[in-house]
């Protein structure tokens, strides 16, 4: 039977300035919480006796066993699945603070750690919903990039939905925060640095590297025009037919998909 008062400290954690004071996130469900079991304990262990009967947990875990009712009582999900779990946030991972100046980010290398030009990664300019975040850590997590810098305003890794949305991807890919314009600035001149832009050059006609930065842009206004300038490979994914009346653009996360996939077509 789990307690009013674990029942509160659980639900505290939906929002982002708990999670942040405590350290703190919640992940659902058997394939998200074994993924993250696998690299590091949970700090307490929500589920039902179906979940827990052939689990060896570490002796520092709080497990409480529950019924699949009380388990609704706590759960973010509509429908529950055996198993919630509190975990400690990435440490090694530079956490979203909007109260954080410009010199601070400065100091700390713009608020990431150093990147690896020699290897693709992606960077998400304003992308807020949650949904969007977790299935682009998913995709990343497909096609072999482990690494994704984020601007302050790109939406928590830690919020509930994003850890749904990324199905156990979040434990084996590493999401930073920080001044992203300022990062791209940054980078040596021969880095490309990609971006998917209505003036940009067709996709499928183009020679793509296997290193880099991959921009992606906010759900409504796509990449900000301060870092859409320093795109120095701008690419466009067509609509087929040409001339063809269609949706005016792609959603966020299937854009990111099609990118990642013409990447990695040829290597």
């Amino acid at each position: 039977m789990i307690s009013k008062n674990k029942i509160k400290y659980i639900r505290s954690l939906e929002l982002k300035k708990n999670r942040n004071k405590e350290g703190k996130f919640v992940a659902e469900g058997f394939k998200v919480v074994d993924d993250l079991l696998a690299l590091q304990p949970a700090d307490l262990i929500v589920a039902t006796q179906e979940w827990l009967h052939d689990k060896h947990l570490a002796d520092q875990t709080e497990v409480i066993e529950v019924t699949e009712e009380e388990l609704k009582k706590v759960s973010f999900l509509q429908h529950p699945q055996q198993v919630l779990a509190v975990f400690r946030q990435d440490t090694g991972c530079n956490k979203q603070d909007s109260n954080n100046s410009q010199e601070e980010t400065e100091e700390k290398n713009f608020g990431f750690s150093k990147i690896n030009t020699q290897e693709l990664s992606l960077a998400l300019d304003g992308v807020q919903d949650p949904g969007n975040l977790g299935t682009i850590i998913r995709i990343a997590d497909w096609f072999g990039i482990t690494h994704i810098y984020c601007s302050q305003d790109t939406a928590d890794v830690y919020n509930p939905k994003v850890v749904q949305a990324t199905m156990g991807s979040i434990a084996r890919v590493k999401v930073e925060y920080g001044n992203l314009l300022a990062l791209v600035e940054s980078l040596p001149a021969d880095v490309p640095v990609y971006g998917t832009l209505l003036d940009g050059d067709n996709i499928y006609q183009q020679q793509l590297e296997n290193r880099g930065l991959i921009v992606m842009g906010n759900e409504g206004k796509g990449i900000s025009p301060a870092l859409a300038k320093k795109v120095n490979r701008r690419l466009l994914i067509p609509n087929f037919p040409e001339g063809r009346a269609t949706a005016d653009s792609l959603n966020v996360a299937i854009a990111t998909a099609i990118t990642c996939s013409e990447f990695r077509r040829n290597f």
